[in-house]
């Protein structure tokens, strides 16, 4: 072979890549499958079938395209199935041959760090480089996915189990990904019910080697208390965009709410809070919310009081304080609402503090994904409460790994 000359499988993934590349600028989110399936021979693949994760990362659904049965997708769970634990530990599984069939292959998408889905892929033969080129190609095409989603209804429809209320719309039209990461940090979120959601909502950005995060709960369990927490979302953007400190943020808000909705008539409790990625100096306010927890090592905890503030929209007069608390590389932040610690099993009590941060910790020992970590406490809240949530659950997670990424130089 002449040097410098890729070798035919490299020109041939190198075509398809291109191909799906190119046609992605006028692709439909429900035209993927029949984009990959234009290239897949291409780039050395006899099939590669696309499955995406339901909101509650529950179930995968596959994602047919024009013609296909979509009023029916296929479906696996994702905790019993080989598909569903290449998404859980975000590693490629080997297995699923038909007969004598070739052997299939289940590779995660990911979008950054958010788990999409999986792909189903069977290689017309393998070799050194088969990994390699299955991660290239789920890798484009979760970009597909993202660029495609936003306007599709039939995206909403395919990761949906069943009717989502107004509120719950609006919620999760606002939100940021549920999974976030840099070598710096990690940032993962969970709400519940999904489909119900109404007065929680969580936040965060990154800014240089700034990290802002906020949780918020607002009064109420409907429309008006998803308006409500949009507002405060909103208003908790716009105002840290302009450089406001948290203190002014957080006053700034309850002057929205106020002038919005008249004081007294909706209010919202929240943490609003900086993380400086450099030095891991965490900088927070509270109003009128559950303070935050740290865990530590694994298996040291404290909760970070801080003098709390009435909540937004009461104008009480009370003081906004500032609080500050060095972390350590490895640490890991959990803000949070009360239907996660505060909901009761008309059999066990209250879910509880304890318990809630007992099974962070023994998640955290057992090394999983932050998303997985999420996914597994949301399930077992649910469980908990026989499926049946009476107040929004929320955690948001923040990991700050410090330097731990680079390597040390003399």
């Amino acid at each position: 072979m002449e040097q410098g000359i890729p070798p035919s499988h490299d020109r041939g993934l190198l075509r398809a890549l291109t191909g799906m590349l190119d046609g992605s600028h006028l692709v439909a989110f429900e035209d993927i499958p029949s984009l990959v399936d234009r290239h897949k021979r291409e780039a050395g693949f006899e099939e590669i079938a696309v499955y995406l994760a339901d909101l509650q990362q529950s179930v995968l659904r596959r994602l047919c395209g024009p013609g296909g049965d979509d009023a029916q997708p296929e479906e696996l769970k994702i905790d019993t199935t080989l598909a569903g634990h290449a998404l859980q530990e975000v590693r490629m599984l080997r297995g699923g041959s038909e007969g004598d069939g070739p052997v299939r292959w289940w590779v995660p998408v990911l979008d950054g760090t958010e788990r999409l889905g999986v792909l189903r892929m069977t290689p017309v033969s393998e070799g050194d480089d088969t990994g390699e080129r299955m991660r290239h190609i789920a890798s484009l095409i979760a970009l597909i996915i993202v660029s495609t989603r936003s306007f599709s209804d039939c995206h909403a429809q395919l990761v949906r189990s069943r009717p989502m209320n107004v509120a719950a719309e609006m919620q999760w039209n606002l939100m940021p990904p549920l999974t976030f990461a840099t070598p710096a940090v990690t940032i993962g979120a969970v709400l519940e019910p999904a489909y119900e959601i109404g007065g929680d909502a969580f936040d965060y950005s990154t800014s240089g080697s700034m990290a802002h995060m906020a949780v918020f709960d607002a009064m109420g369990h409907d429309v008006a208390a998803g308006l409500t927490a949009n507002l405060a979302v909103a208003a908790c953007r716009n105002h840290r965009r302009q450089g406001m400190s948290l203190v002014r943020n957080s006053e700034e808000i309850e002057r929205v709410l106020i002038d919005e909705f008249g004081r007294g008539d909706r209010f919202v409790t929240g943490i609003i809070g900086d993380l400086d990625l450099g030095s891991g100096l965490f900088t927070w306010v509270n109003r009128g919310h559950h303070p935050p927890v740290l865990i530590r090592s694994g298996r040291w905890t404290s909760t970070l009081n801080c003098p709390p503030a009435h909540p937004m929209g009461l104008d009480l007069g009370l003081p906004v304080v500032p609080c500050q608390e060095q972390l350590e590389p490895g640490d890991r932040l959990l803000l949070y609402t009360d239907g996660i610690t505060e909901m009761r099993s008309p059999d066990s009590g209250e879910f509880g503090l304890g318990r809630f941060v007992e099974f962070m910790i023994k998640q955290n020992a057992a090394g999983l994904p932050v998303p997985e970590t999420l996914r597994r406490l949301i399930r077992t809240v649910m469980d908990y409460h026989d499926n049946r949530l009476h107040d929004d659950a929320t955690v948001l997670l923040v990991e700050w790994h410090g330097n731990a990424h680079e390597k040390l130089r003399p």
